[in-house]
């Protein structure tokens, strides 16, 4: 395909010590010397690639100079999007970068698509559709072993099993073919139903594998949603801050103080939780109250961890007991927190209403309980260390609901085998697992899809 050439601000909006402008296409050295001014007279044209020259940018109508710049040149196909690239680094002010890209738009460059860059990468070869949508995972990691599963995927981790399983997949169909088409061959060793059992069982274990993290890595990627629950006044907001290692919420001893639901990110032990604290779960005839504990009800549903806090220091309430109910059949936590106060809740009784969840004793107001609870947390989805750098993890909902159909079509054919199916109409069902897992990297897709993906990319990335 021919590419015109594209140019966006690829460092964040505002104000910095650097803004950089990108250009890539056939054209991006000659727009850039339209506008560029070397002390050495020289033009960029001419220089070395994968080389920085410092200069000023010169509005070529007036004379007037815009910015002193330092402009790297990267010549094709050593560079990101396989194209020539260049890249203004100016100071880092709004005025500044902004009529830097103008400039370069008014000389015939066109305002990139947001996600143009890496999408012309994917396009002219350079990444797979996996490795690109990890350059957007990476951008997005919000802990350490998030980052190292984005940098295995655009590293090709994924990539590499995935096109390993397409190549057992199509040895096999070839196979198959030949038997089909020259049955009268005898240097051509037969498929017999066993050898075509025996690849398919591969193919179904191998992406058994890849879906066996999914759930650990679709966390990483996106975050685990933990809702903080309990009646008024049990340290919800507390335990908040005490993750957060910062007081975002307002804590006091008034009943009903948290009115609405606050979120914050919080990273425990590499698991990147989207903590939720909610309105205090009560009847009150207060509005506002009252709109707030809707509220609490509703992102109940949709937590994929409940930290269920009650006080040491009272009974246990028909209230929480009601909240015992509704967590029945979720991933919860109870936290018994104030245990520096008097004890007079029956733990025995919270055991049995519990039911082998596990129970952690806090006294946020001294700071005690909340390495445990970090503990059971990491323990609970991912039982123990995370090992990062020794799996491939499988992070992206797309790509777990394309593995997903592919076991199922390797399954059916699996099946057929088994039941003496012919094996040409076998061969139907492992055609289709071959074209599923093609879907993941990109061989087959449609356009449409290749658009939405990248959209959800930054402008200038």
């Amino acid at each position: 395909m021919e590419f015109d050439t594209i140019a966006a601000i690829s460092t964040p909006m505002g104000e910095g010590a650097i803004a950089i402008v990108r250009l890539s296409g056939d054209e991006a050295v000659d727009i850039a010397d339209r506008i560029f001014q070397s002390p050495a007279k020289k033009q960029l044209k001419d220089v070395p690639t994968h080389t920085i020259h410092y200069g000023k940018i010169i509005d070529p109508d007036t004379q007037e100079m815009v910015e002193e710049v330092m402009v790297s040149v990267m010549r094709a196909p050593k560079t990101f999007t396989r194209e020539d690239v260049v890249e203004i680094n100016c100071h880092g002010g709004l005025v500044t970068v902004n009529r830097v890209l103008q400039l370069v738009l008014k000389h015939g460059a066109r305002l990139a698509e947001p996600g143009e860059f890496t999408k012309r990468a994917f396009l002219n070869g350079r990444i797979d559709l996996s490795q690109a949508e990890a350059v957007i995972d990476l951008i997005r990691a919000k802990t350490d072993k998030a980052m190292n599963v984005a940098l295995g995927q655009m590293e090709g981790r994924l990539s590499k099993r995935i096109k390993r399983l397409r190549q057992e997949i199509l040895e096999t169909l070839a196979h198959v073919e030949v038997n089909i088409d020259y049955p009268e061959y005898d240097d051509v060793e037969e498929m017999t139903h066993n050898m075509l059992i025996e690849k398919a069982s591969y193919v179904r274990d191998e992406i058994e594998k890849l879906l066996s993290t999914s759930n650990q890595g679709k966390i990483l990627r996106e975050g685990l949603s933990t809702v903080i629950i309990g009646r008024p006044n049990v340290g919800k907001s507390s335990l908040l801050n005490g993750l957060v290692h910062e007081n975002k919420a307002i804590v006091t001893d008034i009943p009903g103080t948290t009115r609405d639901v606050i979120e914050e990110y919080v990273n425990v032990r590499g698991v990147p939780l989207r903590l939720i604290d909610t309105a205090g779960i009560r009847e009150t005839e207060d509005i506002v109250e009252k709109i707030g504990v809707e509220r609490s009800r509703q992102v109940l549903k949709e937590a994929d961890l409940i930290l269920f806090v009650l006080n040491y220091n009272e009974e246990l309430s028909e209230e929480d007991k009601k909240l015992f109910e509704a967590v029945k059949g979720t991933d919860f936590i109870v936290i018994v927190n104030k245990t520096d106060l008097p004890k007079k809740i029956d733990m025995d009784e919270v055991q049995k209403l519990a039911n082998g969840h596990p129970i952690v004793t806090t006294s946020l107001k001294e700071d005690r309980g909340i390495d445990e609870l970090e503990q059971q947390i990491s323990s609970l989805f991912f039982k123990g260390d995370l090992q990062a750098d020794d799996l491939t993890y499988v992070s992206n909902t797309r790509h777990i609901a394309l593995l997903s159909q592919a076991k199922k079509a390797v399954e059916e054919a699996i099946e057929g085998i088994e039941q003496g199916v012919p094996i040409d109409i076998v061969q139907i069902d492992l055609t289709r697992t071959w074209e599923l897992l093609g879907e993941i990297i990109g061989d087959s897709v449609h356009e449409s899809l290749i658009d939405q993906l990248f959209s959800q990319f930054c402008l200038g990335k």
